[in-house]
């Protein structure tokens, strides 16, 4: 798939925002007991996970400070369902990665856009 980067970026972010949405004054009570914000965010983060994997390996390599391979790793676990799925992983990935993923991805959505096409 050669879709432009930008598109899948944008792919992510939304994902964020929803991801953020659905966590907004979640606690991990509440997360382990309900499978309908399970599913959400889940969900959800594989979506991010497809649109890393999407990005051209040489577009990835301009951006190392983003853990490209662990994304693509949780969605592949989350997406075969290896093992189950561990909440505990999952709430991590919302209260420590989702943040710091964000930030990086406007970081790279602006320097597209401020780039000649």
């Amino acid at each position: 798939m050669n879709k432009e980067p930008l598109i899948f970026i944008e792919h992510i972010l939304e994902s964020i925002e929803k991801i953020k949405l659905y966590a907004e004054n979640l606690k991990k009570a509440q997360l382990t007991k309900d499978a309908k914000i399970q599913d959400a965010i889940i969900r959800r983060i594989e979506v991010i996970g497809e649109a890393a994997k999407n990005l051209q390996n040489d577009f990835k390599n301009r951006y190392p400070e983003v853990k490209w391979s662990e994304i693509i790793r949780t969605r592949d676990k989350i997406t075969h369902h290896y093992f189950g799925i561990d909440l505990d992983v999952v709430w991590g990935i919302l209260k420590k990665d989702i943040p710091i993923l964000e930030k990086q991805m406007f970081a790279i959505k602006e320097k597209l856009n401020k780039s000649p096409k």
